[in-house]
């Protein structure tokens, strides 16, 4: 696998490693304090990305605690099956977006590419929850409007936030699927990632990471909710 698609980083912490994988070029990420680890978004799915995802775990010797899923659409959950098997980890994914998981064959359908689904989640989860690390946090935000049960995970002690498909470098995410919604995800937008510091470290499920500052002074699609709140 081409070194250029997997970069490692270190915030307060978390390290996080990311690894952009399947034809969509979606990252997955390994996320680790202390020897322990999680795993966000199931992204690779050919022998040597599985591989990849593996060796990046063995070789610093981390203990996977928890696979987590940002949302449910086909480029994130590809690689649920292989992984699962490779590693022994069991996904986890908000209740919203399990019909969207269910119709994975329907979405693969759409983009001529075969997709195993044997590995449905069996663990949800809610805004209620944290999510250890070693010795690090990450909350579940749920972010709606991509999909309906996207969700977030912030560790604003260490300036991390995990969003999936809800902001890009530049960009927000889609909104033309099933149940997205534009002034849903601006919405998200405004209620969880804005509040953050500008030097959050924004981690979105394809390209490269970028910053609360950054996006909050350059990002076309968020100078309407500057404006929108400036005349409040």
């Amino acid at each position: 696998m081409d070194d250029q698609m997997v970069q490692e980083t270190r915030h307060g912490a978390l390290t996080i490693v990311s690894i952009a994988c399947n034809p969509f070029l979606t990252n997955s990420y390994v996320v680790y304090s202390d020897g322990e680890a999680v795993i966000v978004d199931a992204s690779p799915v050919t022998p040597g990305e599985v591989d990849a995802m593996a060796s990046c775990i063995e070789d610093r010797e981390l203990e996977v605690v928890r696979a987590l899923l940002t949302h449910a659409h086909i480029d994130h959950i590809l690689g649920c099956d292989a992984l699962s098997e490779r590693l022994g980890v069991t996904w986890e994914i908000h209740p919203a977006d399990l019909p969207l998981f269910d119709r994975a064959p329907d979405q693969a359908a759409m983009f001529g590419i075969p997709v195993r689904t044997d590995s449905r989640p069996l663990a949800t989860l809610d805004e209620s929850e944290s999510v250890v690390v070693g010795k690090s946090i990450l909350h579940v935000r749920h972010t709606p409007g991509h999909s309906p049960g996207s969700v977030s995970f912030v560790d604003e002690k260490n300036a991390v936030a995990l969003v999936g498909d809800v902001l890009f470098r530049g960009s927000i995410g889609r909104t033309d699927l099933w149940q997205g919604s534009m002034p849903v995800l601006l919405s998200s937008i405004e209620r969880v990632l804005m509040p953050l510091a500008n030097d959050v470290a924004v981690f979105s499920g394809h390209g490269p990471a970028t910053t609360i500052g950054v996006e909050r002074r350059s990002n076309p699609f968020l100078q309407s909710v500057e404006r929108e709140n400036e005349s409040r």
